[in-house]
């Protein structure tokens, strides 16, 4: 009798894996039960392989057995979901394509976050060779309406709470380029729902143009915006695209599938200006 090689890898031990990966695949392609025969036909597993299998998930609590001879995905793979989400944080994620973009269009990048009625900048990517004049620090905040990020988190609000964020703040301008009328406000909201980029046209600071666009998580939650800040005369539109790419790498890096609501983040159309 021939013997094993201590070192060879057992390869049982891997096809038993990759079976139950092959199981909890067909699972999670139904919302409802399965029976063990119709997982077996889609698995090419014989029904007694599928049910051994099955019948350890079940034990694991990977899968459930509502009834007998059915089979569907069970809350352990919750939990665990749950774990991995929790732990999963929007600047981790964001740093590193931030930083690719940057070195991309060597203009400062900002991930920021909104916190009642201000965004606050939550991580930046920038160097001194931008010939920025000012970049705000890592913990600034910034009135929504005066933000390119801020815009695109109150296109989000119906048309009430709009016009309770204008009485509230009163749409407080900084420069003569800031909005500070609530039926202007509007009409740009109403520009960043249909293109999924907003705009700041030195409204925050003059000679400073930013554009944004959102980073949403597994729930098509807008929970950041990533925006580029360049000088007034600089700003490319040819950077649209660069953006909104490294906006959807962040997404997706968080659990967002965006074929279940493209709207949120359309490709901006090419003879759209900036601002």
């Amino acid at each position: 009798m021939k013997k094993t090689d201590p070192s060879t890898p057992l390869k049982p031990s891997v096809q038993v894996l990759e079976r139950m990966f092959t199981l909890i695949d067909v699972l999670a392609s139904r919302e409802e039960a399965i029976s063990l025969k119709e997982i077996s036909e889609k698995t090419g597993l014989h029904p007694s392989t599928t049910h051994r299998i099955l019948n350890d998930l079940t034990i694991g609590r990977f899968v459930d057995r509502p009834e007998s001879g059915s089979y569907r995905l069970g809350m352990r793979l919750l939990e665990l979901g749950n774990l991995v989400k929790a732990r999963l944080s929007v600047r981790d994620a964001a740093l590193t394509p931030m930083r690719s973009l940057h070195k991309l269009i060597q203009q400062p990048v900002n991930l920021s976050m909104r916190q009642g009625d201000e965004i606050v900048y939550v991580e930046r990517a920038y160097s001194e060779r931008s010939g920025m004049q000012v970049v705000r620090a890592i913990g600034g905040r910034a009135p929504l309406h005066l933000t390119s990020t801020g815009k695109l988190f109150l296109a989000l609000d119906d048309p009430q709470r709009v016009r309770a964020y204008a009485t509230r703040t009163g749409l407080a301008g900084h420069t003569r380029n800031s909005i500070t009328q609530l039926p202007v406000l509007e009409r740009e909201l109403a520009k960043a729902r249909q293109y999924g980029i907003a705009r700041d046209n030195e409204e925050l600071e003059l000679g400073v143009r930013c554009i944004a666009a959102g980073v949403y998580d597994d729930q098509g939650k807008l929970v950041a915006g990533l925006s580029i800040s360049a000088p007034a005369d600089r700003l490319d539109e040819g950077w649209l695209p660069k953006l909104q790419a490294t906006a959807n790498e962040i997404s997706l890096a968080l659990g967002h599938a965006p074929n279940t609501d493209a709207s949120h983040n359309p490709i901006p159309r090419q003879h759209t200006e900036l601002r």
